[in-house]
């Protein structure tokens, strides 16, 4: 996977744009103020310091005549910075009402993201249940197509942020908020929680990917599918299966196709072909999968996973079988 953007200066689609737009003029018109003032500024310790020199007993102000000038300049500059500020004003209101516009488009893609401590929980919502699909901290979608998305929090309070995409919308417990995101330009993007929500509010991040259209929808189409059951001929991952539905990790994980069904932790049906584990935490490695298993909270400190103890066979046939759920 190639390395993620992640800038609001490298925009994808047109929310970031617009932010970007905006950002450019607050930029442009601070650098102008600056100068101004630092000219005027040094113009006038200048201006002081010649006066002091040529008569150092003398007052500053020579006359009414520079006063009345100095108060007429004073004015001017004040009903700049007012016209200034209106017309930044309204550009800002502008660009608020532009990305809160929600897009009519029966083509939609919609998607329902819930926020934990810390991961992302994803589901992409269809009016047919059996069409629905599930994963967790990666985000697909297709490129120039319009994607809804649902916000919520299963604990406290998160900010769901993908700078090069789109601005910052908080994800409240209790509450349901919305957006609409659309990415122009296929790559991997980089979200980032940007609530302050507890120890591990660092390492919450969210992968998007955008794709052509083809490819989402046979990304959407496979990830609808069970979990691959293990051939009967490949004893290791066979026996990690059973560890694996024999074992504490049905409490919190669901694997469709099995009899794992837990809520708590994320949906591990097609675990292996994620890039990370632990939203971003470190790359989903055989080596990495094996120490997250045997301690997750030592990589992590503070997640949810308990350290699990398996024997070495149990432990290998575990890792096999959960590195094969593509």
């Amino acid at each position: 996977m190639t390395a993620p953007r992640m800038s609001v200066l490298d925009p994808a689609g047109p929310q970031a744009a617009e932010i970007k737009w905006l950002w450019d003029i607050f930029l442009g018109v601070s650098i102008v103020v600056w100068v101004l003032v630092v000219g005027f500024l040094v113009t006038a310790a200048i201006v002081a310091r010649r006066a002091r020199k040529r008569d150092p007993e003398g007052p500053l102000t020579k006359s009414l005549a520079t006063d009345k000038r100095r108060a007429q300049v004073v004015l001017v500059a004040g009903l700049a910075t007012v016209a200034t500020l209106l017309v930044l004003l309204v550009l800002s209101i502008h660009s608020g009402d532009t990305l809160a516009a929600l897009e009519d488009d029966p083509e939609a893609v919609h998607v329902r993201i819930v926020a934990h401590q810390w991961w992302w929980e994803i589901e992409y919502e269809h009016d047919e249940p059996t069409r629905s699909a599930g994963t967790a901290n990666e985000l697909h979608v297709p490129v120039g197509k319009l994607v809804h998305l649902e916000l919520l929090s299963g604990d406290v309070i998160h900010s769901f942020w993908v700078p090069s995409v789109h601005g910052k919308r908080d994800l409240i417990p209790g509450r349901t908020n919305r957006t609409w995101i659309r990415i122009d330009e296929p790559g991997v993007y980089r979200g980032q929680c940007a609530e302050f929500c507890g120890l591990e509010h660092a390492k919450m991040s969210l992968t998007v990917i955008a794709e052509s259209p083809e490819q989402f929808d046979a990304w959407l189409k496979h990830q609808r599918e069970p979990a691959q059951v293990p051939s009967p001929t490949d004893a290791v991952r066979s026996r990690g299966m059973q560890v694996f539905n024999g074992g504490p990790c049905v409490l919190c994980h669901t694997i469709a196709g099995t009899t794992a069904g837990g809520r708590l932790g994320p949906d591990l049906t097609h675990f292996a072909s994620r890039a990370t584990i632990g939203a971003g935490t470190v790359p989903n490695t055989v080596g990495h999968l094996t120490g997250w298993v045997i301690d997750a909270p030592s990589i992590k400190p503070g997640v949810h996973m308990p350290s699990i103890q398996l024997p070495a066979d149990d432990l290998h046939a575990l890792v096999a079988y959960l590195g094969g759920l593509q």
